[in-house]
């Protein structure tokens, strides 16, 4: 059977900006949908992430600092949680659907370090798997389409409705069906076995990094450097004395 034809977990996260290695959560959502697209699960968090919360931030999700104080969890017991569902449904066999991945992942991989929370690759025993990125996928199977590759964008390419763009639980939602209906609409991916699907976007996002690296060599920066590893970008290793380490660049989704 396809994974098209069965049930998908999806997964996202809202925070305080774009960079992996210092931002921090403040909306989380776990769904699951079943293959007729019904939500029969979910669970969504809230987070003080103990930082205040960048004006640019909460104009994007909604949440300004003072709400994430006054009713946000805190944010190791709220990680703890987040983790755990996430690693409890890939356990059972489900597909994990997340929107570029390789930003939710990493995320929450560095939160689980901050708060002393045991990671995801450590629950696993490895790197999540498998992993579905419809933003890796739609740009695999159809490299040449000119326009944004932003969920929204991919929601209105695929016929998705996506009425509250921005709020994790409705973007993982919207994530989970536009895979589906991308897998729908390109049949070698959707009847691709799951770990295969799972190492053809570990080598189409390398290839999609390269080339992004190499148009802002060309126009921009020379000597930028875009991460090719997916779905989870490891940890930047510490300097050691007297030695620097190229910073790593994270889109923005």
């Amino acid at each position: 059977m396809s994974w098209i034809s069965g049930p998908l977990m999806a997964f996202d996260l809202e925070t305080t900006g774009t960079d992996v290695e210092t931002d921090r959560i403040v909306t989380a959502a776990v769904v699951r949908l079943e293959a007729d697209g019904s939500l029969s699960g979910e669970r969504t968090w809230l987070l003080d992430p103990g930082v205040a919360i960048p004006e640019q931030a909460s104009a994007i999700h909604g949440i300004s600092t003072e709400r994430a104080r006054a009713h946000g969890m805190e944010a190791a017991a709220a990680v703890e949680e987040i983790a755990r569902a996430v690693a409890d449904g890939l356990r059972s066999g489900t597909p994990l659907v997340v929107m570029n991945a390789r930003y939710d992942l990493s995320l929450l991989d560095r939160e689980c370090r901050r708060h002393g929370v045991e990671s995801l690759s450590e629950r696993l025993g490895g790197v999540p798997s498998p992993v579905i990125d419809p933003l890796v996928i739609d740009k695999h199977v159809d490299r040449y389409r000119r326009g944004k590759r932003a969920l929204y964008a991919l929601c209105a390419h695929y016929g998705v409705p996506l009425d509250d763009a921005h709020d994790a639980k409705a973007d993982a939602v919207a994530a989970a069906r536009v895979v589906r209906c991308l897998g729908e609409r390109h049949r070698p991916v959707g009847g691709m076995p799951l770990d295969d699907l799972h190492g053809l976007q570990v080598r189409a996002a390398a290839e999609q990094s390269l080339s992004l690296q190499a148009y802002l060599r060309r126009t921009a920066d020379p000597s930028a450097v875009v991460e090719p590893a997916w779905p989870l970008i490891p940890r930047r290793r510490e300097p050691q004395p007297g030695e620097s380490v190229p910073g790593v660049p994270v889109r923005s989704r």
